[in-house]
């Protein structure tokens, strides 16, 4: 399927590893996406029938997706108001990257033990496709190849929970960055800052991957909470969710509008 959506988006929050995905695993994929992109702003309402309409399905299976990301915690459903986006401020970043932290640390070190050379690869590439949208000067494509490409490191390490839980904390970064800024905000140094992660992954230095993670994550709580060192240039953009909306999706078993 084909919608303008998806030219907003980075391969990583949409992965679900199922053989044959169903109506709702399709929609809770797309209302992932969406969040991701921004196009379902943080704070706002999820409006049943529209969205049914737009994604061209029932109620049904939709409030199941929706119920899945309410379990996430990408959504909050409150009796009597119904579902909305969930917001996250400031005073929850140091908890929501000490997550992340554990994630990409252990995905890292069991990474590196494997030794797996194509896997490394993988992340490779991922920098490559930083380096292009870093060129650019786009900061929400900057900072989408930025998480893609921590996205891509766990995802090598091969442990299907690992991926899982990243899968989610990187939504909810980018959810975090539009709930704390007014501005999408990247360095403009992205890219070179981020060649010393696979530098040390590919040559197997177990120590400085998991050191320059820490660093490169403290860095972004820093610039998130307005203290990172004003000298550092860097691209923004407005943190408003872009002018686009969900396309309906190619569902399998469900083809009406209730």
């Amino acid at each position: 399927m084909s919608h303008p959506s998806r030219a907003t988006l980075t391969t990583a929050p949409s992965f679900s590893r199922v053989t044959r995905p169903s109506t709702v695993d399709l929609i809770q994929a797309e209302l992932r996406n969406a969040v991701y992109a921004g196009v379902l702003a943080v704070g706002s309402p999820i409006r049943e029938v529209d969205v049914a309409a737009q994604l061209g399905v029932s109620r049904g299976p939709l409030r199941e997706a929706a119920q899945r990301l309410v379990q996430e915690g990408l959504l909050v459903a409150t009796p009597g108001r119904g579902m909305r986006v969930a917001t996250i401020g400031r005073e929850r970043l140091p908890a929501l990257y000490e997550a992340r932290r554990s994630v990409e640390v252990t995905a890292a070190r069991q990474l590196v033990r494997s030794g797996d050379a194509a896997a490394i690869a993988g992340v490779r590439r991922a920098h490559d496709e930083l380096v292009a949208a870093n060129g650019t000067g786009d900061a929400r494509r900057i900072g989408g190849a930025d998480l893609n490409l921590h996205w891509a490191l766990v995802a090598a390490a091969g442990n299907p929970w690992l991926t899982r839980w990243m899968t989610t904390l990187i939504v909810e970064v980018r959810m975090a960055t539009f709930t704390v800024s007014d501005e999408y905000v990247v360095r403009k140094d992205t890219a070179d800052a981020h060649a010393v992660i696979v530098e040390r992954l590919e040559a197997r230095d177990e120590p400085g991957l998991v050191k320059a993670i820490v660093e490169t994550l403290d860095g972004a709580v820093a610039r998130l909470l307005g203290r990172e060192d004003e000298a550092v240039e860097t691209f923004e953009e407005p943190a408003d969710a872009p002018e686009i909306t969900l396309g309906p999706i190619d569902a399998p078993d469900e083809a009406s509008i209730g």
